[in-house]
């Protein structure tokens, strides 16, 4: 809807948070994610009985909720529906990631990736270096940087 809701850092670092609360528990594997201003991409492994659209109604009803409740936001949060693309190999998941991973350069924001503070490559570079990355986000979670490997 054309909106910049995640452009406030407050925003951005509420949608991590949710995104948190719902790895924790298990309720789908977040591989990675990265916050536009106006958009978010998510590479998500949906688990047990979870689809993909239950996963994106936890994503999106628990944000809405949040940002209502403790931020008295009033406006619409979402737009209607949500685009997914399958992703069926490791080159192909590859793909994905750079694509994301260069979403933020290709709109100016940054001049390299692990420069966005938005996304899971810069959290996992702050962990790794012994930073706790805003809000603990990475703390309680495993967020996967890959199908394997635990940050």
């Amino acid at each position: 809807m054309g909106r910049v809701l995640f452009q406030s850092e407050r925003n951005a670092l509420l949608l991590i948070d949710v995104l948190r609360s719902y790895v924790a528990p298990r309720k789908f594997q977040l591989h990675d994610f990265v916050i536009m201003p106006d958009h978010v991409h998510l590479l998500l492994t949906v688990t047990g009985d979870t689809t993909v659209e239950r996963a994106m109604q936890l994503i999106k009803g628990g944000f809405s909720y949040r940002l209502k409740k403790e931020l008295g936001y009033l406006g619409e949060v979402w737009q209607r529906g949500f685009s997914e693309l399958r992703v069926n190999d490791r080159t192909s998941y590859l793909r994905h990631r750079e694509y994301m991973a260069q979403n933020p350069v290709k709109a100016g924001l940054v001049d390299s990736p692990e420069k966005f503070p938005y996304c899971l490559a810069y959290l996992a570079k702050q962990k790794q270096r012994g930073l706790k990355p805003a809000n603990d986000c990475m703390d309680s979670a495993r967020l996967k940087s890959g199908p394997d490997t635990d940050l």
